[in-house]
């Protein structure tokens, strides 16, 4: 079974609300599709997020990878030799890591289909149900709270609050929410790289005197501040989860070399797709370091492959995996269903999703 063509298409889909973090606003998820086929008729499908904040990609960026690098390098490829032809991908065009995530899974989508077997029993999971949390973006305390209610009333038990704007008042507007909400859901807090070594320290303990019952910190520092990072981590009592800071197997060797955080956040967008990101499995299960399966603004199409992947691996034991909750519609058929909290996986070869007709 051969690669015949690999094709990209812009599509958006609006979101519920505005999405806003310490980096960044939207309103949309504007990203591009990717569509691989091959010579046997099977057809795989997958999707590219432009987070230029965070991976440095555009969609002209991501259009020019596939088209200029990816697909010359893909097109002809047999999938007799599938770890080669991974290789090849990883290799063919420096960076780039959602322009590869695109179509890393789609060549797994395709892969797992041929063997009739849905992506996470490909991958060798068991796990037919995940549950994810819901991310309350940055705002005044008072729509913060808000988004918060709606939230718990939608069913969820697991809130990712973002803030990072505000220095020491980011402490103030997470005890106000735990004070209004108890002491039932859990709180992962999500600075977004917003604070400075120092600065988090101060603000974590004064959430832990305060008794906020937070379940983890998430990138309280820049990315490339791992002597920052350790400084939290070795400095305070909540557990601190590595997001922006961990990209590749690499990048989650060094963190947990250091010990410069708890947890280690994978994304599809920042390790260019499953390949790389089952490597980061393999490390953090060598050392017991637990794991979340996160996600850019994306939506359905991708998302579903981290829930895959989520439910292929046991190490990977938190999901923040929103983004089709998060969208106002949805223009896919197919694949897991995402029904607020609960993602269910289905026995349909492959990842399963498809854009409805």
């Amino acid at each position: 079974m051969r690669i015949t063509n690999i094709t990209a298409q812009i599509r958006s889909t609006p979101l519920k609300t505005p999405f806003k973090t310490a980096l960044r606003a939207v309103s949309e998820v504007k990203d591009v599709y990717v569509t691989v086929e091959t010579n046997s008729g099977i057809i795989g499908f997958g999707e590219a997020a432009p987070t230029a904040a965070i991976t440095g990609e555009t969609i002209p960026s991501i259009m020019s990878a596939i088209d200029g690098y990816i697909k010359p390098s893909l097109v002809g490829r047999d999938f007799s030799e599938f770890e080669t032809m991974m290789n090849t991908l990883s290799k063919c065009i420096i960076g780039n890591t959602s322009a590869k995530a695109a179509v890393d899974m789609a060549l797994y989508d395709i892969y797992s289909q041929s063997l009739k077997l849905p992506l996470f029993r490909f991958l060798g999971g068991s796990k037919t149900q995940i549950q994810t949390d819901v991310t309350i973006s940055v705002n005044d305390d008072a729509t913060m709270l808000k988004d918060t209610l709606i939230a718990l009333e939608e069913g969820f038990t697991s809130l990712k609050i973002k803030v990072g704007t505000r220095g020491i008042a980011d402490a103030d507007t997470i005890i106000q929410i735990r004070k209004q909400i108890g002491p039932i859901p859990a709180i992962r807090v999500d600075a977004n790289q917003g604070w400075g070594p120092k600065e988090a320290v101060t603000i974590i303990r004064l959430l832990e005197d305060a008794g906020a019952d937070v379940e983890l910190v998430e990138q309280p520092v820049p990315a490339k501040d791992l002597d920052g990072l350790t400084y939290v981590t070795n400095n305070t009592l909540t557990p601190i989860l590595a997001d922006e800071s961990v990209f590749s197997p690499a990048d989650a060797g060094e963190i947990i070399r250091r010990h410069a955080a708890d947890f280690i956040n994978i994304k599809l967008m920042k390790t260019g797709g499953i390949f790389q990101a089952l490597k980061i499995c393999s490390i953090a299960e060598a050392y017991g370091v637990k794991c979340m399966m996160g996600c850019m603004c994306e939506s359905k199409a991708s998302v579903a492959a981290a829930a895959h992947l989520a439910a292929a691996k046991a190490i990977i034991t938190m999901a923040d995996l929103d983004g089709p909750h998060l969208c106002k519609e949805d223009p896919f058929e197919g694949g897991p269903s995402f029904n607020g909290p609960i993602i269910r996986m289905t026995e349909a070869p492959g990842i399963g999703v498809r854009f409805k007709n």
